[in-house]
């Protein structure tokens, strides 16, 4: 850990970037057999591929939260 202080969203950024390298190695592992010649990979293993763009839905959501907090932040500062 760092000395920052965790701000929201920063977990779903972290959760969603983990989850979208497993989606990205496993689509390299999925496509890697139908370069070489290769029978193809069961179906499971193009589902676990999915996972690429559910990671980077996950951290998108982390950065929209992280800005609705700042702009809650600013708001309410400048409001005082």
């Amino acid at each position: 850990m760092t000395s920052e202080t965790s701000r929201p969203g920063d977990l779903l950024v972290r959760v969603g970037a983990a989850v979208f390298a497993v989606g990205a190695v496993a689509t390299l592992v999925t496509i890697t057999p139908l370069f070489l010649g290769w029978d193809p990979l069961p179906t499971a293993a193009y589902l676990v591929s999915m996972l690429m763009g559910v990671g980077f839905a996950v951290a998108g959501a982390g950065v929209l939260r992280s800005i609705a907090a700042q702009r809650r932040e600013a708001r309410e500062s400048s409001s005082h």
